[in-house]
């Protein structure tokens, strides 16, 4: 049996084939070898079965025959832990065996990565664990009790507590309750030089970070890219009642967004827009929400910044004065689609480093341009906007101090701001934001500024198209999101959110409860019509665009659209009329 002629392998270069090949050990084994043991040691190396049979095994019951052509110890590779199968030779074998280096070099191909993706839930599935849902509670992939460690343990004796019970993780008993997972050990104890007598108190994450056993998975998934993390401890009220990780969740969905955030630190920058448009499609036709995807894209943009940051801060040592790389618009909000920009920039805590900081901020952008994001056409870039914090703060004060109405619609993105990797605290800016939204001048002017884009409505409340197409993001997307920035602001809230914002007007009575669900029902509907749009397009090799054909819609579409313009120009009225706007 050649491997060059077999799939995924197949799809290689020709010359990247050879090399990894030649990494490879041709391997023959007698009946009765076991290759990897459920529970036990991760798996070291990818087997591709060249010649015999192996068994995997549920315990003692076998569950599936693999045959000369097949793969074994991926699953194990991908997630880092244990195996979830025992693999044992049913016949003498001849195997390929790629070193876990090799494996991962294969991870950068898109084809290959799917491969054992899917492969990875087809052996998953054999265990008799049904796929749940995106939509099913994140407590349903719990498999048993969290296990802890008193504070004052070992970190020697945390790990033997790991290994003999098959875990990555140990619940801390501190005040607060932490957790010292193996990524713990390995970074901040072996890396570091740590002794074994070393107290866990001193390596764990504390405070934890929790959500409900009936998170949705999808919501759960989100937070956990969102931030990096790999361990999620689940609550019924105020206890912890297990841990997943970001197997569990990998293991149970076909393509998930934490393979691929696993995959961003070593990706050509080339493959990572394909990559995420094939994630987008995936998580769209699994029916997650828009919205829900936006945070999820959102997510990962922020990893490939860090990575980017990191490259840049290795290339040119370590930064001269902490700082915050600050994302504005649909990446600040994370609502982000296929279609998008850069929107960024940099906060610095003092002057006097502009050489440093400019060519951290050329590496990063040019390193999202090769990723597929383009400059923003407004030039609104690290590369351009690059102040301290204080300056950022007497500039955010001018724009809201004596804001000109054109001025403030070129730069209310920014009020969208977040820190997407460096360690500077923007608070003092957020403090700034709370205290000039409560000033007359600035909220007159970002109500004008909220009726910029009207909803494309006509005589007697009919839709008007251009030449019969309808700009979802200027004529629905965008009026919503600014009525939303305005009221949440006037509720005293930083939420950056559009969803959350529409929520806290709400809860601030600066917005109907009745209003703020009419508008947040049409911003996802638009925003899924969008990313539907935009999905077509890219698999019909079109333009990637926002406008789409209303006669193209369905009837229940058109009715939808037109109850979210009606609901976005019934709220446009009433802030005119508020303020006194015509």
């Amino acid at each position: 049996m050649d491997p060059k002629n077999l799939h995924p392998l197949s799809t290689l270069p020709e010359a990247e084939l050879e090399v990894l090949l030649r990494k490879a050990l041709e391997e023959t084994h007698p009946p009765g070898t076991t290759f990897l043991e459920q529970g036990g040691q991760p798996a070291k190396a990818l087997y591709l079965l060249l010649e015999g049979q192996v068994a995997l095994l549920d315990g003692e019951q076998e569950v599936e025959t693999l045959e000369a052509g097949e793969f074994f110890g991926f699953p194990s590779l991908l997630s880092g832990e244990p195996p979830a199968l025992s693999v044992v030779a049913k016949t003498p074998v001849k195997v390929l065996s790629f070193p876990q280096e090799a494996f991962q070099r294969l991870l950068m191909y898109p084809e290959v990565a799917r491969f054992f993706g899917q492969g990875l839930v087809q052996r998953v599935q054999l265990r008799r664990v049904p796929e749940p849902s995106l939509f099913a509670p994140v407590g349903s992939l719990v498999r048993r009790p969290p296990a802890l460690i008193p504070a004052s343990a070992t970190v020697e004796e945390a790990a033997r507590r790991m290994r003999e019970e098959g875990i990555s993780s140990l619940l801390v008993e501190a005040s607060p309750l932490g957790i010292l997972t193996d990524r713990d050990l390995r970074n901040r104890v072996l890396a570091e030089g740590r002794p074994p007598t070393t107290p866990v108190a001193e390596v764990m994450t504390a405070p934890l970070f929790t959500l409900p056993v009936e998170t949705p998975i999808y919501e759960a998934l989100a937070a956990m890219v969102e931030r990096g993390i790999h361990h999620l401890p689940l609550t019924e009220g105020e206890k912890v009642v297990g841990v997943v990780t970001h197997t569990d969740i990998l293991l149970n969905q076909a393509q998930s967004p934490l393979l691929l955030l696993r995959r961003i630190e070593r990706l050509e920058l080339e493959r990572y827009s394909p990559e995420v448009a094939s994630l987008v499609e995936s998580l769209f036709h699994r029916g997650l929400g828009g919205v829900e995807i936006g945070r999820v894209v959102a997510s990962l943009n922020d990893a490939l910044i860090r990575r980017l940051v990191k490259e840049a801060e290795a290339a040119l040592g370590p930064p001269p004065v902490v700082y915050a790389f600050m994302v504005f618009g649909s990446e600040g909000r994370r609502e982000q689609a296929l279609l998008t920009d850069q929107d960024n920039a940099l906060a610095v805590a003092e002057e006097g480093h502009e050489a440093y900081f400019q060519t951290l901020a050329e590496h990063v952008v040019g390193g999202l341009i090769r990723a597929g994001i383009p400059e923003c056409k407004g030039g609104y870039m690290a590369t351009r906007w690059r102040k301290t914090l204080r300056a950022w703060q007497d500039t955010i004060r001018h724009w809201m101090e004596a804001p000109e109405p054109q001025a403030l619609l070129d730069t209310q993105i920014f009020f969208d701001f977040r820190s997407a990797a460096g360690s500077l605290s923007l608070k003092p800016l957020e403090e700034a934001v709370l205290e000039g939204s409560q000033k007359g001048v600035f909220r007159y002017h970002l109500a004008q500024a909220s009726l910029a884009f009207r909803p494309p409505l006509g005589f007697l409340g009919r839709v008007r198209t251009e030449e019969g197409f309808i700009d979802l993001k200027r004529h629905a997307l965008a009026p919503i999101v600014a009525l939303a920035r305005l009221y949440a602001l006037m509720a005293g809230s930083l939420a950056k959110g559009t969803v959350e914002r529409l929520k806290a007007a709400a809860e601030g009575g600066t917005l109907s409860q009745e209003g703020a669900e009419r508008l947040e029902e049409a911003f996802r509907f638009f925003f899924a019509l969008r990313l539907k749009h935009q999905l077509t397009a890219l698999r019909q090799g079109k333009e990637v665009d926002n406008r789409v054909l209303w006669s193209a819609l369905t009837p229940g579409e058109r009715r939808r659209a037109l109850e979210g313009f009606r609901a976005i120009a019934e709220l446009q009225e009433s802030t005119a009329r508020s303020f006194q706007l015509r």
